[in-house]
């Protein structure tokens, strides 16, 4: 079913929430275009001329990976100070009251976090982009030291503890998903009986197929974007609106407590 209606979805999707007892939320770029974050295929997208460079050349090569670091940084200037949306404020308030127990998320800019959900409820497809790790000895690196030299050398960084390739915590294309992180997102698809999909195209696998695996174990599969998406056959509920307003709708935070 596709509703349009945003009295009609938020009810449709509050029923859901409130009778469903394992609920992960999937969400993807849409999430956060709202706190002024760009997506990755709406025309002039800036991730057409800063695209990452792919996982191969990066390895291979001391200046894709400088230019990688120069994409990077222009990148995040794009989008310094964002703040999480209203979306984000909602499930993160879902996940605290004990309604939401997994956000599986294609996004990289660590909004999940800055809205209060704990590392216990949340599993990073591709990554996260406010760090970095080597990629010998997977030691933490902080970006503002990395930015300072790399302003100044222009040299891609290397590692200060062994001299090994740091890369931005983030999967580029080309570069395997963690087993781990795949097992969680399997495991919290696996066992939920409410899989809601938001802000995400579900056409980049294997991330798009979690909510397929989801639905095809009996879980209820709703899917919440503005444009279709090749997976709305196999959803039970399609919402075609803005997320920010259908989410905030659904769960008026000053109103509805789900403990």
């Amino acid at each position: 079913m596709v509703v349009t209606d945003y009295d009609e979805a938020a009810g449709l999707l509050r029923g859901l929430l409130e009778s469903a007892s394992r609920v992960v939320a999937f969400t993807g770029a849409g999430l956060s275009t709202e706190s002024g974050i760009p997506d990755y295929r709406s025309k002039g997208s800036p991730w057409t001329r800063l695209a990452p460079i792919p996982f191969d050349r990066f390895l291979a090569d001391p200046d894709q990976r400088a230019e990688a670091w120069r994409r990077k940084f222009a990148m995040d200037d794009l989008y310094v100070g964002a703040q999480p949306s209203r979306g984000h404020r909602v499930l993160s308030h879902l996940v605290r009251a004990g309604r939401v127990g997994t956000i599986i998320t294609q996004n990289i800019d660590n909004l999940h976090q800055d809205s209060g959900v704990g590392p216990d409820h949340l599993v990073e497809l591709h990554g996260n982009g406010t760090y970095a790790r080597c990629m010998a000895c997977g030691l933490r690196h902080e970006l503002p030291p990395i930015r300072a030299v790399f302003a100044r050398s222009g040299v891609a960084p290397a590692c200060e503890a062994c001299g090994g390739i740091v890369k931005s915590a983030t999967i580029s294309f080309g570069q395997g998903l963690p087993a781990e992180v795949l097992a969680a997102a399997r495991q919290a698809a696996l066992t939920c009986d409410l899989f809601i999909a938001m802000g995400s195209s579900l056409v980049v696998y294997p991330a798009a197929a979690f909510p397929v695996l989801a639905r095809r174990n009996s879980a209820e599969l709703v899917i919440v974007n503005r444009e279709p998406t090749p997976l709305d056959s196999e959803a039970g509920l399609v919402v075609r609106a803005d997320i920010g307003s259908i989410l905030a709708a659904t769960v008026p935070l000053a109103v509805h407590d789900f403990r």
